[in-house]
């Protein structure tokens, strides 16, 4: 589901194919999963390095993405980064709507750490088990709607759906909202295409 979306994004504009990691959860839902998944993440991303041109790591929370950033040739992205930095265009102050509160405390560590806290209203939380609301869909959509409705009362101007498996009900939110609903596997596409292109611009300034 998450290959598809981001290669619906891409439209063509790049070839994405998709590195799974193994040995974490399907969704991951606490701060312990999360650290325990970076290893892998950055096992894998090093293991692309020589034949992509740039990583995107799929995992709200950015697990070994700092560590890839540091070590990797090539530009790497993850969704959480990626989302941010797209709520806050423009200044835009932002909130989260999510399935995983026990991952508040590393959603709002990684908006410190992009120096968006100031920006940051806080994260609505969606009732219940989060994996077994992710696999009803029209269950999810309602709830989340709710929360970002909610995240709209704390002041974000823009509200992102935080989580990689949650990425079609955040496709579908985006039309019903006034404001913007920030999807961030699309999110993470389109700044990857653009770094990209960035980086062409500069190499043909240097040659």
């Amino acid at each position: 589901m998450m290959l598809d979306i981001a290669r619906r994004k891409a439209n063509g504009r790049l070839r994405i194919e998709a590195a799974t990691a193994t040995r974490s959860p399907s969704m991951i839902v606490n701060d312990e999963q999360l650290m325990a998944s970076a290893a892998q993440v950055i096992e894998i991303g090093r293991g692309q390095n020589s034949n992509c041109i740039g990583v995107i790591v799929s995992a709200y929370g950015d697990p070994g993405v700092v560590h890839l950033q540091e070590s990797l040739a090539v530009p790497v992205l993850g969704i959480c980064e990626a989302s941010m930095v797209e709520a806050t265009r423009n200044g835009r102050r932002f909130g989260i709507a999510t399935v995983t509160p026990d991952l508040a405390d590393a959603i709002a560590a990684r908006a410190e750490s992009l120096g968006l806290s100031h920006l940051y209203t806080g994260i609505r939380c969606t009732p219940g088990d989060p994996e077994k609301l992710a696999r009803d869909g029209a269950r999810l959509r309602t709830e989340l709607e709710a929360a970002v409705r909610l995240c709209i009362m704390d002041g974000a101007e823009a509200v992102i759906i935080g989580g990689g498996p949650l990425g079609e009900a955040a496709e579908q939110l985006r039309g019903g909202f006034d404001i913007p609903i920030v999807a961030p596997i699309s999110s993470a596409v389109e700044l990857m295409i653009e770094a990209l292109d960035k980086q062409q611009v500069c190499g043909e300034a240097q040659a």
